[in-house]
């Protein structure tokens, strides 16, 4: 039986998903943590606990664990992980992206160093030193601009200013938050903003060709002065042309960051000027959205991402041809959470699948650009894509929210 190493964070929403897929290939599962799971002394060929800050101690820890319990492939599920799982790849002899490739998506002004060099069209940007005077800094920035720490994602400390006292306000307010994060960077990233529509890519590379899986549109206007994304519709209703273009240079995209094997999720603008690349990570898709793809007779991502690892034959590439979205559900105020009320009359909704509240009564809501999580997910399939998108506003709509 083949066996699977998981890089799971314990902040990750993919467990269960991950899990599954393996369950329905018949392949063994080692799931690693950067927490001691409970379950650890009871199962410890299949639990283990590894810092994931230090991507060679865990390569090495990997590979003497495979010396009795062999590993056939390794699957970072989340941006935490994406370094961590290049590296054990890479001690194990298994393919894999590079150390090099992955810590480049895992760090903003790297990304646009690489994708600028190689004439992949983006943002203009330029590193901001927190520890620089910021009035001067402020007065040699073009406006509108995106302020970004580097290494957090989810949209997590990203605040666009359209002035000096807004960037210098933006500034401290993110050296406030990466102080909460842990994050001990004194480096921001400054981006030209892009405005026109913006879409998310779904990919999986092979041999370094890209395979376009799925490409979302956003329909909800994100300018800022945060970043919280909403809704997810696929297919695109971007003409041909457009949806061409895009998956082209998310193709050169990787190709400069040096990406060859496994899944990416690329972040798109696109305008008269044509597509601007925003971002792109060495993961799928985050949170529980990956339950709105289902590839040729039913397989889901996470199955169709473990086949590629373990190399196994994959049949088709072709997402189901209905039309499906997601509703990241946006958390309406700050506090702390009471009760969600209305999930039955929402997933009465036609079209809507399931309403999946993933807070929990009494935990702390956080809203961007402090926080990072959503207050769950609400899944929809329909005929085009306007009726998914109706009836993932229309479900949304008819929750109640209960915030102290």
């Amino acid at each position: 039986m083949q066996r699977v190493l998981l890089l799971l964070p314990t902040t990750t929403y993919r467990t269960q998903a991950f899990l599954d897929a393996a369950r329905t290939l018949g392949v063994e599962v080692v799931c690693a943590s950067e927490r001691p799971n409970v379950f650890a002394e009871q199962a410890p060929d299949n639990l283990l606990t590894l810092d994931f800050d230090h991507p060679e101690s865990v390569a090495e820890a990997v590979r003497r664990f495979g010396q009795a319990h062999p590993i056939d492939a390794v699957v970072g599920v989340d941006d935490l992980t994406t370094v961590v799982a290049a590296a054990v790849a890479q001690r194990l002899g298994l393919p894999a992206n590079s150390v090099t490739a992955a810590a480049a998506t895992r760090d903003k002004h790297v990304m646009r160093q690489r994708l600028s060099e190689a004439g992949v069209p983006e943002p203009g940007f330029r590193p901001i030193s927190l520890d620089d005077d910021l009035a001067v800094a402020a007065g040699d920035i073009g406006y509108p601009c995106v302020l970004k720490p580097l290494r957090l994602s989810a949209s997590r400390g990203v605040i666009r200013a359209d002035t000096p006292a807004e960037f210098g306000a933006a500034c401290r307010r993110i050296a406030e938050i990466l102080k909460q994060a842990g994050d001990p960077s004194r480096t921001l990233l400054a981006e030209e903003f892009i405005p026109g529509r913006e879409v998310a890519l779904e990919g999986l590379l092979v041999g370094g060709a890209l395979h376009t899986l799925a490409l979302f549109d956003k329909p909800d206007p994100l300018d800022g002065p945060f970043f919280e994304e909403t809704i997810y519709v696929t297919p695109s209703r971007l003409p041909a042309a457009e949806q061409a273009r895009i998956s082209t240079d998310t193709a050169r995209a990787a190709t400069a960051l040096g990406l060859e094997e496994g899944p990416i999720h690329a972040e798109l603008r696109i305008n008269a000027r044509g597509p601007f690349v925003i971002e792109v990570a060495a993961r799928s898709i985050g949170g529980l959205c990956s339950r709105t793809l289902r590839f040729g007779t039913g397989m889901t991502l996470e199955e169709l991402i473990l086949r590629h690892a373990l190399g196994r034959k994959i049949e088709s590439y072709d997402r189901e041809r209905r039309p499906a979205g997601v509703m990241m559900i946006p958390i309406p105020r700050a506090g702390r959470l009471q009760a969600v009320a209305g999930i039955e009359r929402a997933e009465a909704v036609a079209g809507v699948e399931e309403v999946a509240i993933t807070a929990h009564r009494g935990q702390e809501l956080v809203l961007l650009p402090e926080g990072w999580q959503y207050l769950g997910f609400i899944f929809a399939r329909a005929d085009t894509p306007e009726e998914v998108e109706r009836a993932l506003r229309e479900a949304h709509a008819r929750l109640h929210v209960d915030i102290t």
